[in-house]
C-alpha cells in the first residue's frame, strides 16, 4: 500500500515574528534546523519515491532540511507552471542519487491579501479578534482582497487529484510539504471533512500526517 506524508514546514522568522507570511519569502526562524532531524528519522523510515512541494522558499527549505539531516538521496527540484514541467532541462533521466521534487504554487499558503506581512496582533485591534480569527479559520470567509479557505480547495486539490493520487495509485510513498492551509485543505479533502468542521483542522509547525492509500480509501497512521 502507497503511503502519503504531509508535512507543514518548519517555523519562518515571520511566523515567528507573529506576522501573516502568506505569499512572502523569508528565511526560517534559528534553530528550527534541528527539529529536521527527527522528522527526518520518522519521514525516512519508510522509502520515499517522489516529494511535492510549494515555491515558497520556507517550505522548499524545509525540504532541503530533512534529506540533509539523514544519509538519503538528495531533492531534485522541478518546477511546474501551470500544472506543466517548465522547460528548463532534460528531466528524464536524473540520477540515482536525486529524488524528483516537484514544486508548484497551487501548494501555496493562502494568500491574505491587503493584511499579508502585517503583524497579527495589530491586525486584531484594527478589525477586531473575532472577524480576524474568521477570515483564519473558517473555509468561506476571506480577508481583505485575499483567499479564503475555499479558494485555497479550488487551486490546492485538484492539484493534488492530478499528481499526488496518481503517484499513490501507482505504488509510489510521496511526501507532500506545505504551508498551513494547503495542508488543510488536503486533509478536508481525505478525511471528507464538512465545510463546518474546517475550522478544527489544526497542523502546528513541523506536524506531520502520515496515510496509507487502500482500496477502500485513504487511512490514518498511527505515528
Amino acid at each position: 500500500m502507497a503511503k502519503l506524508f504531509l508535512l507543514r514546514h518548519l517555523k519562518s522568522q515571520w511566523n515567528l515574528d507573529n506576522r501573516f507570511a502568506g505569499w512572502t519569502d523569508g528565511p526560517l526562524a534559528k534553530n528550527e534546523a534541528i527539529k529536521a532531524i527527527d522528522l527526518a528519522k520518522q519521514i525516512f523510515h519508510e522509502k520515499i519515491d517522489v516529494v511535492y512541494t510549494s515555491s515558497l522558499f520556507r517550505n522548499m527549505d524545509t525540504v532541503a532540511r530533512i534529506f540533509e539531516a539523514v544519509d538519503v538521496k538528495y531533492p531534485f527540484f522541478i518546477h511546474l507552471d501551470g500544472g506543466k514541467m517548465q522547460k528548463w532541462g532534460n528531466f528524464d533521466d536524473i540520477s540515482q542519487n536525486d529524488i524528483p521534487t516537484y514544486v508548484s504554487e497551487n501548494l501555496n499558503e493562502r494568500y491574505y491579501g491587503k493584511i499579508q506581512g502585517l503583524n497579527k496582533t495589530e491586525i486584531k485591534i484594527r478589525y477586531g479578534e473575532e472577524k480576524v480569527q474568521l477570515w483564519r479559520r473558517s473555509y468561506k470567509e476571506a480577508p481583505p482582497e485575499g483567499e479564503s479557505g475555499k479558494d485555497v480547495y479550488k487551486r490546492t486539490v485538484p492539484f493534488f487529484k492530478k499528481y499526488v493520487e496518481k503517484n499513490l495509485k501507482s505504488g509510489k510513498n510521496v511526501l507532500v510539504v506545505a504551508s498551513h492551509n494547503s495542508l488543510r485543505v488536503i486533509v478536508k479533502y481525505i478525511e471528507n471533512i464538512s465545510d463546518k468542521k474546517f475550522g478544527d483542522i489544526e497542523l502546528p509547525f513541523g506536524a506531520l500526517i502520515k496515510y496509507e492509500l487502500e482500496s477502500g480509501g485513504y487511512v490514518k497512521m498511527l505515528s
